[in-house]
């Protein structure tokens, strides 16, 4: 919700025709700017970052190994994760994207998820490697879409979508204290969690191989149209 409405746009179009201007017109405009940042989608992103230090206080409460604070952890990693799958969709389906929600959604993203898997590694439930896979991954793909930003979008595939889910689904298993069966599937789960994360991981470094070695085709394909041009 980034537009203005029409009837602000009316109002500005009637001062440029020499019609008495609406009163207080720099202000209306000051608060439809306001509305466009404060809308619900980015709500829910402000939410998530909000939920991190107050998961992370939870889950490391009373040690870190009592089972009603492991409970009460999963609660507020799972608004997070239910918030991450509906602001993005509110966001593209209401118009409400934000150059705040573009920079603050991946951010929310990526520090709910790393403060979980940090915390887990250090209670000892989770061994460093997977959370050093799981957030070089992260980190690695971030730099890679700016590395081709100029030459493209890299999209979310399926494979990374399911990735998330697995992502999400796994710590979440391991931030409650299971015990028995349950704690042999979370294995396992994980597991499937990190396969993807490396091979959906891998296919993002070959699609930004392709992209940027055909913007760099066309960019040269255009320099030598201009020259040929200028040559005539």
């Amino acid at each position: 919700m980034t537009g203005v409405p029409a009837s602000a746009g009316g109002s500005g179009a009637q001062g440029a025709s020499g019609a008495t201007p609406v009163r207080g017109g720099k202000l209306g405009a000051a608060a439809v700017n306001q509305a466009s940042l404060w809308n619900v989608a980015n709500l829910l992103t402000m939410l998530r970052l909000l939920l991190v230090p107050g998961f992370v206080m939870l889950l490391l409460g009373n040690g870190g190994y009592d089972p009603a604070w492991r409970s009460f952890a999963w609660a507020a990693f799972a608004v997070a994760m239910i918030t991450d799958l509906f602001d993005g969709h509110l966001a593209r389906t209401y118009n409400l994207v934000t150059d705040f929600g573009k920079i603050a959604d991946p951010i929310a993203d990526k520090a709910i998820m790393g403060a979980a898997l940090i915390c887990l590694s250090w209670l000892g439930d989770l061994p460093w490697w997977v959370t050093g896979v799981i957030l070089g991954r992260e980190l690695g793909i971030t730099l890679l879409r700016f590395w081709v930003i100029r030459y493209g979008v890299i999209p979310a595939s399926r494979g990374g979508k399911m990735k998330t889910l697995a992502q999400g689904t796994a710590v979440g298993m391991y931030v409650l204290a299971l015990t028995g069966p349950l704690a042999t599937l979370r294995f396992w789960v994980m597991a499937v969690a990190v396969v993807l994360t490396v091979v959906t991981g891998l296919d993002y470094v070959k699609q930004a191989v392709v992209l940027r070695r055909q913007g760099m085709a066309e960019a040269r394909a255009a320099a030598a149209e201009t020259a040929r041009e200028a040559a005539k």
